[in-house]
């Protein structure tokens, strides 16, 4: 028997407001959920304020393309991260590769849902859109990379 004391595992949830990057663009929010060496996370539209925006995801879709990955074991660089689509609508495909970047950076399994308008990605908005989706959740990885569990 150790006499050392043992961290129980936690899981962590945490919800931010990311304000538009752009004014033709909306605000975002990410919900995180922080496992063991994976993260689950949640991005999408909102018109919640920041001091409501946990609420911005019951509000949202969980599975409006959704998509999982896992860092190959290696530290190989040419190997891509394995990774599938968990669900998804025909109007957006963007976690799957979103979710491989994610996993080859933090190392760790990444599920990713990407909750946005059609009508954004079609009205050439798109590309700033996702590439301000992509900021948010590396951001908030990090921040929580760099935070020392409680």
């Amino acid at each position: 028997m150790s006499s050392g004391t043992t961290q129980t595992p936690s899981i962590r949830v945490h919800t931010t407001f990311i304000p538009p990057s752009d004014v033709s663009l909306p605000a975002l929010a990410v919900q995180t959920t922080q496992l063991v060496d994976s993260y689950m996370l949640w991005v999408g539209t909102t018109e919640q304020p920041p001091e409501e925006v946990h609420k911005a995801p019951s509000l949202g879709f969980l599975s409006k393309d959704w998509a999982c990955a896992m860092p190959a074991r290696d530290s190989n660089a040419n190997i891509p991260p394995a990774a599938t689509s968990l669900l998804r609508s025909s109007s957006s495909d963007v976690a799957l590769s979103m979710a491989q970047r994610l996993a080859r950076r933090f190392k760790k399994q990444i599920f990713l849902s990407i909750d946005v308008p059609p009508s954004f990605l079609s009205m050439g908005q798109g590309a700033k859109l996702i590439f301000a989706v992509e900021k948010a959740v590396v951001d908030t990885l990090k921040a929580m990379e760099h935070q020392t569990p409680t």
